[in-house]
C-alpha cells in the first residue's frame, strides 16, 4: 500500500504575496504559510499595521520569513512597488492572495458615489491592479493566484450592495482570467467565504474566535483559520486541476433559504 503523498499540499519553499493581511484572514494566511515554510510579503495600508504581523512571524520559530510593505492596492504605483519589492527580496512569486478588501453597511439609496466607488476600487480594481502586475513573475514560476470574493457576491446581500455588486465582479474576473492565464500556466482562483469572527465581525458582532469549535459541525460563523487552510490548498499542488473556481467556505447550507415555496 503507497503512503498518501503530503507533500503535495506543501507551501514549503515558494515566495507569496498576501494583501490585507494586517489583521483576521490575511494575517492567518500570512501566519500559515509561514509556518509551511513559504516566505511571505504582507502589506497593508498602513505600515504600522503590517509591522507587527512580520515581527511576530519572524521572531517565532516558523521556519518561513515575513516582510512588511505599505501598499495601497487601489495605487498601481504601490502595487508595482509591492511586486517589485517581492522579487528583489525573495527572488520571485510564486503566490498572489488577493485579500484586501473593505465595505460598510447601508442601504443603496444612501450610498454615496464616493462611497460606492471607494469599495469598488478596494475589492474590485485591487485586484485587477494586483494580478495583472504580478503576472510576469507568476509566469516564470509557473504560480497562482487566489482571490477573495464573499458569498455576498454569489446571492446579494442586504445594505451591501456595494461589495456585493464588486465581490460578484471577482468571482467573473476569477473565471474568465483563469482562463485568460491558463495557456500561460498560472492557475486563478477565489475563495468566498461566509461569516468569519475576525477583529471587524467581533467587533460589529460580538462574536469571538475564541468561542468557536472547529471540530463542530453544526455552526454558520468560522474561524480565519479555516479560511487560511483553503488557501494554502489552493496554493499548493494538491489543487492543480482546479482552474477558475470559486469554493464557498460558509458553513451548514440554509435550507428553507434556499427551497423554493410549495
Amino acid at each position: 500500500m503507497t503512503a498518501p503523498n503530503t507533500e503535495r499540499f506543501s507551501v514549503d519553499g515558494k515566495r507569496a504575496i498576501i494583501t490585507g493581511a494586517s489583521s483576521g484572514i490575511g494575517r492567518s494566511i500570512a501566519e500559515e504559510f509561514a509556518a509551511g515554510g513559504a516566505d511571505v510579503v504582507i502589506c497593508s495600508r498602513e505600515q504600522d499595521n503590517v509591522d507587527p504581523v512580520a515581527e511576530e512571524i519572524n521572531e517565532s520559530e516558523r521556519p518561513g520569513e515575513a516582510l512588511a510593505i505599505e501598499c495601497d492596492v487601489t495605487d498601481r504605483e504601490a502595487v508595482e512597488a509591492l511586486v517589485e519589492a517581492t522579487v528583489e527580496e525573495f527572488g520571485g512569486i510564486d503566490v498572489l492572495v488577493n485579500n484586501a478588501g473593505a465595505s460598510f453597511m447601508a442601504g443603496f439609496d444612501d450610498i454615496s458615489e464616493n462611497g460606492w466607488k471607494t469599495i469598488v476600487d478596494i475589492n474590485l480594481h485591487g485586484t485587477y491592479h494586483c494580478t495583472q502586475a504580478a503576472a510576469d513573475h507568476l509566469e516564470e514560476s509557473g504560480g497562482s493566484v487566489i482571490n477573495f470574493a464573499s458569498v455576498a457576491g454569489q446571492k446579494g446581500a442586504p445594505y451591501m450592495s456595494h461589495y456585493a455588486a464588486a465581490k460578484a465582479g471577482v468571482i467573473n474576473f476569477t473565471s474568465t482570467v483563469a482562463h485568460e492565464y491558463a495557456d500561460r500556466g498560472i492557475r486563478v482562483n477565489c475563495i468566498a467565504p461566509g461569516f468569519v469572527a475576525t477583529p471587524g465581525v467581533e467587533s460589529q458582532m460580538g462574536v469571538s474566535a475564541d468561542n468557536i469549535d472547529r471540530s463542530e459541525v453544526d455552526r454558520r460563523i468560522g474561524v480565519s483559520e479555516e479560511i487560511a487552510d483553503i488557501t494554502q490548498f489552493l496554493a499548493s499542488e494538491a489543487s492543480s486541476y482546479i482552474i477558475g473556481e470559486t469554493l464557498t467556505a460558509k458553513g451548514v447550507p440554509d435550507i428553507m433559504e434556499e427551497t423554493p415555496e410549495a
